[in-house]
């Protein structure tokens, strides 16, 4: 894992994309992690190397007791520019993110090329995060769980991507409360927009018009009005847009920041695309394996499947990963795709992507829809599956 370390604090990033390519560094808000860019990265990609960074306190960075400020987590940013070999990038960042870019290019204004200011504020009320820092710092961060979470996401988007709220919670309530506590101190005592004029690079604020944290009204407005030249869209999306809106954010980012980049061939960045679904749903090591397996015969079949499958499927906004996981096993059970059934039932149980009792209820469900012989096969494959893992486990 690469780290980079200032002041005995160690950060984590990770760098993907061509080399060729312009880099953007992605930043993230509080109480999320660099995984926050997980859905937008497929689109960024093909027009950006990526740069993504858990902020201190976030994620597997570090975690030090104590009050942060944005000038420290602007410094976090240029040491890991440093770590990666970045002399000068542009910079999105959600939330708190998008504080740390603009106080990045107030302090380090040769290592910024542009902005990309997604859902945040130069003006927060510092009452009211006290009063949140002083209850991380007493109860944890589970005591503001349900606060965060009713700004993080718009109700309609809660209800239909269940995964993915609850994975946003989850990540929430493990990070560490020092961390949390540290870059609330951050946002509590920012001095930015006084200073806001003197940020001379081309600047892109985003708006969520379901975002009830940092709204428009009373915050991406003064951003917009005190930064010279600055560009304003809208999407339809609460605070995390990464999330709620990963290719429309995605769009406009790179409208902005990369109007004139040479178009890669399509059918090159749609398999790049479905590529990046496909790691996330079934792991590198499967996919390696995968591709590695390729030949002249097969090369073609092989990439229609991740442009189509993995890229226009599963990279689709209306369900979420494990949803579509529980359709694949249905229908491979009822189809007697089995095959097909043992890798997604693998895939599934390492990844996280369902319990065994869930399984076992897509199964039951299956023996009334499809068949008690279709499930009776379906419930031994899978149990060799759970074997083997079980023996993996002991062996271990």
């Amino acid at each position: 894992m690469p780290f980079a370390v200032r002041e005995a604090v160690r950060l984590y990033w990770k760098l993907d994309g061509a080399p060729d390519l312009p880099v953007l560094v992605l930043l993230n808000s509080i109480g999320t992690d660099m995984a926050l860019w997980d859905t937008s990265a497929p689109h960024l990609l093909p027009a950006f190397r990526l740069l993504r960074i858990d902020t201190r306190g976030h994620g597997a960075s570090d975690a030090p007791a104590g009050d942060y400020t944005l000038a420290m987590l602007a410094d976090d940013v240029v040491a890991v520019m440093d770590a990666a070999g970045v002399t000068q990038a542009a910079i999105a960042g959600v939330s708190l993110g998008g504080m740390i870019a603009m106080e990045l290019a107030l302090r380090h204004p040769a290592r910024v090329t542009a902005l990309a200011l997604v859902c945040t504020s130069a003006t927060m009320d510092a009452a009211a995060w006290q009063a949140r820092i002083a209850k991380v710092r007493t109860e944890g961060t589970v005591a503001i769980a349900d606060l965060a979470m009713g700004r993080f996401l718009s109700p309609k988007f809660a209800e239909t991507h269940v995964g993915a709220t609850q994975s946003v919670r989850a990540g929430l309530i493990a990070m560490a409360d020092d961390g949390y506590a540290g870059c609330g101190a951050a946002i509590r005592d920012m001095a930015v927009i006084e200073r806001l004029p003197g940020i001379a690079v081309p600047t892109l604020v985003v708006a969520g018009d379901r975002d009830t944290s940092t709204p428009f009204a009373g915050h991406g407005e003064h951003i917009a009005a005190a930064i010279p030249g600055a560009t304003v869209v809208h999407l339809d999306a609460a605070h995390l847009a990464p999330i709620e809106t990963p290719a429309a954010l995605a769009a406009r980012v790179r409208g902005f920041l990369a109007p004139n980049d040479a178009k890669r061939d399509a059918a090159d960045t749609l398999f790049e695309a479905g590529l990046l679904n496909r790691r996330r749903v079934l792991g590198d090591a499967w996919v390696d394996a995968s591709l590695a397996k390729r030949t002249a015969f097969t090369a073609d079949f092989q990439a229609m499947i991740t442009r189509i499958a993995w890229n226009e499927i599963w990279g689709r906004p209306g369900l979420d990963d494990r949803s579509r996981r529980f359709i694949v096993l249905a229908i491979t059970v009822a189809l007697g795709r089995w095959e097909e059934f043992a890798l997604h039932v693998r895939t599934g149980l390492m990844r996280d992507g369902f319990t065994r009792d869930e399984l076992k209820e897509v199964l039951m469900q299956s023996a009334i829809y499809a068949g008690v012989p279709a499930a009776n096969t379906a419930f031994a494959e899978a149990g060799k599956i759970i074997a083997e893992l079980d023996s993996a486990i002991v062996q271990d």
